[in-house]
C-alpha cells in the first residue's frame, strides 16, 4: 500500500498548471485529489490543458478533470484514487473551508488575488501549498510548508496595486507551463511524503532550458508568517485584483 494513499491534495485550478500536475498526481497514487475551478473548457484552452481535448469545449472543467483523473490513476494501477469537485474559485467566502480539508495545495490561478488569497487561507489552515506561475518563456514554483514559514509573501509581499498583465495578456509556452507543473507535482508529492520542502524555489527558462533551484529566507516583518497580522480572509485584502482567472 502507498503512503501517498492516504493523503489528500488539491488543485487549485485544473488549466494549464492544474493539467498536467493532476495527471502526475493521479498515477503516483495519492489518494484524494480535489478540483477547484468554476471554468468551462475552451478551445483557446487546448495546447497547455492537456486534461482536455476538442470533444470536451463548453462542459465543466471539473467534470471533465475528474473523468480523466481517475482514467489516469487506473491506467497506473491506482483504483482506490477519489476525486472531489469543487464547483467554484477559491473566494474569500470558501477559500478556508475548502483549502482546510487538505495535506497540500496546488495552486495554479491566473492571477495575484487568488495566489495571495491561497497563500494566506492554507497559512490560517496549517495547509502546505505549492504556488506555480508562468508566463512568456518563464516560470516559478514555491513550496510552503505546513508552518507557513516562509512563505508566497515573504517573496511577493502583496498583490500588485498597478495592473500586472496575466499569461491570457503577456502569452504563455504551452512546454514552459508543463515544466513548471511538473515541478510544482514534485514539490507536492515530497511534501506530502514527509520531505522539508518549505522555502524551496524553483525558477524555468523555457528559452534556455535552464532551472534553477534555491531556497528563500524568511522575513521579520512579513504580515503572513512573521509579523502574523493576516489572521482571515478579509475581502478587501485582494480587491486591487479580481479573483476570476485560472490558468
Amino acid at each position: 500500500m502507498s503512503a501517498l494513499e492516504h493523503k489528500r491534495a488539491l488543485l487549485v485550478g485544473v488549466g494549464g498548471l492544474g493539467s498536467p500536475a493532476a495527471i502526475v498526481l493521479a498515477r503516483a497514487g495519492v489518494g484524494v485529489i480535489g478540483v477547484a475551478d468554476d471554468d468551462t473548457v475552451d478551445p483557446s484552452n487546448l495546447h497547455r490543458q492537456i486534461l482536455f481535448d476538442d470533444r470536451d469545449v463548453g462542459q465543466s472543467k471539473v467534470d471533465v478533470a475528474a473523468t480523466e483523473i481517475l482514467r489516469w490513476a487506473a491506467d497506473a494501477g491506482n483504483t482506490r484514487t477519489r476525486v472531489v469537485t469543487h464547483r467554484t474559485r477559491l473566494l474569500p467566502q470558501n477559500a478556508r473551508d475548502i483549502v482546510r480539508g487538505y495535506d497540500v495545495v496546488l495552486e495554479g490561478s491566473d492571477n495575484f488575488a487568488t495566489k495571495f488569497m491561497t497563500a494566506d487561507a492554507c497559512a490560517i489552515e496549517g495547509v502546505a501549498v505549492v504556488h506555480g506561475s508562468a508566463v512568456r518563456w518563464h516560470g516559478t514554483a514555491l513550496a510552503v510548508g505546513p508552518a507557513g514559514r516562509p512563505c508566497y509573501r515573504c517573496l511577493f509581499e502583496d498583490v500588485p496595486r498597478e495592473h500586472s498583465p496575466n499569461c491570457a495578456e503577456a502569452g504563455v509556452m504551452g512546454p514552459v507551463v508543463g515544466v513548471v507543473a511538473a515541478l510544482q507535482a514534485d514539490l507536492a508529492l515530497r511534501s506530502l511524503r514527509g520531505d522539508e520542502v518549505g522555502g524551496e524555489l524553483v525558477t524555468f527558462d523555457g528559452l534556455t532550458d535552464a532551472h534553477r533551484r534555491r531556497r528563500i529566507a524568511s522575513r521579520t516583518d512579513c504580515p503572513l508568517c512573521g509579523a502574523r497580522s493576516i489572521q482571515s480572509i478579509d475581502p478587501s485584502r485582494y480587491a486591487a485584483q479580481s479573483c476570476d482567472a485560472i490558468a
